[in-house]
């Protein structure tokens, strides 16, 4: 904190005046004044206090600042929710990216989010609690759902080529007709889902947890790569096809 001291008291203005130039005159003047009304202000008590209770007003500003952090926050997710809620069964992203990463990102579980349709390009929602969701037929190429639970989930005809789904939980999820094409799956536990008719040309299965799939029918499994041992056979004994000139 600053603290004030009176200067020296100004010479005159006769001292002043005579020792400088005729054409400096004016400055010297003006600069003679400054000097004047800075010594008187030096004096006012008033002025220190003012500089005091400016200081302190600058403390509490910092701690209602932090006291209202829990709000702000607050604030920032119930607008993301107003975000998804609003654009709920549309097209088109609606900012619903930059909600979706922004509550995941404060670690909020998005149990029951509803974006079906929505266009979700690069979304980033790894690790995200995404139990009970609905995707189905939103735009989901290359995104990153890594370790996501996708428990009871509705991706339904969801585009996500491309897409990491590196070790996600996805125990009884509907993916049914869903486009999985390069898709990456390592390690993902498929307990009772069901992926008849989906695309899966290309898709990286290893480790996948696939033993106890609901079913597969009609899946395209051509192509698939790292696929654990035993799992083409079962698949096609189970429906499965292997087409890799299928029609997109």
């Amino acid at each position: 904190m600053i603290r004030r001291h009176q200067g020296m008291r100004p010479a005159s203005w006769n001292q002043r005046n005579h020792t400088a130039s005729p054409w400096l005159r004016p400055f010297v003047a003006i600069e003679w004044g400054l000097e004047w009304v800075a010594f008187v202000l030096g004096s006012w008590a008033l002025l220190e206090v003012l500089e005091y209770l400016g200081t302190f007003s600058v403390l509490i500003a910092v701690i209602f600042y932090f006291t209202e952090s829990g709000d702000r926050v607050k604030q920032r997710h119930y607008q993301a929710w107003q975000v998804i809620n609003t654009a709920q069964g549309k097209g088109g992203s609606g900012g619903r990216i930059e909600a979706l990463q922004e509550l995941n990102a404060d670690r909020v579980p998005l149990v029951g989010v509803d974006v079906s349709s929505a266009f979700l390009q690069g979304l980033n929602l790894k690790n995200a609690n995404l139990l009970r969701s609905n995707f189905s037929s939103a735009d989901l190429r290359n995104a990153n759902l890594a370790a996501v639970d996708f428990t009871l989930a509705d991706l339904r005809t969801a585009n996500l080529r491309g897409a990491i789904l590196d070790h996600s939980k996805c125990i009884q999820t509907d993916l049914e007709n869903a486009d999985l094409t390069n898709s990456s799956i390592v390690g993902a536990d498929l307990l009772g889902a069901s992926i008849d008719d989906a695309d899966l040309r290309g898709a990286n299965l290893k480790d996948v947890q696939w033993q106890h799939l609901k079913s597969i029918a009609g899946a395209n499994i051509a192509g698939v790569k790292n696929a654990p041992a035993g799992f083409a056979s079962w698949a096609l004994a189970h429906g499965a096809i292997s087409q890799p000139d299928a029609q997109e």
